[in-house]
């Protein structure tokens, strides 16, 4: 059986985070043994896994279709993540201060908007990993269930 354009579209994602997650592996391994890396691989090892996931979530959320509102909470999300990859990768450069900041002011938003309730919720999204290939069948409620 072919894949669908939608079943492929849904694996992208899941695929670039399991990469994010080597990604990760890879920043502790540095941690436990830094000499075993090239001079600045932290620059690096650092701000991968952040722009990494901050892509992989934009990309679930094109396959997930969101409303507008919930599309921007991820924009938002997503650009704190790569403010602060920036921070990581350059941070000896003259803006690595204003956009760790502006990183914690997006993250704080998010919180915030979290906590507010913003956007409403529609319908518990589905993780990409749960899948399903078998058969609907009715289920009958005895007298003893709720």
């Amino acid at each position: 059986m072919k894949n669908s354009p939608r079943s492929i579209g849904r694996t992208l994602p899941l695929r670039l985070g399991q990469l994010t997650l080597v990604s990760v592996l890879l920043l502790i391994a540095w941690d436990a043994y830094p000499r075993a890396f090239p001079a600045r691989a932290h620059d690096l090892l650092g701000a991968l896994p952040l722009a990494l996931i901050a892509v992989t979530y934009l990309l679930y959320q094109a396959v997930r279709r969101p409303r507008p509102a919930e599309l921007g909470k991820a924009i938002i999300l997503a650009a704190a993540f790569l403010l602060w990859a920036a921070n990581q990768f350059w941070p000896k450069a003259s803006s690595a201060t204003l956009w760790n900041d502006l990183a914690i002011a997006l993250f704080v938003f998010d919180v915030f908007l979290v906590v507010a309730g913003w956007p409403g919720t529609t319908a518990r999204p589905q993780p990409l990993a749960e899948t399903y290939s078998g058969t609907i069948e009715p289920t009958v409620r005895g007298a003893a269930d709720p």
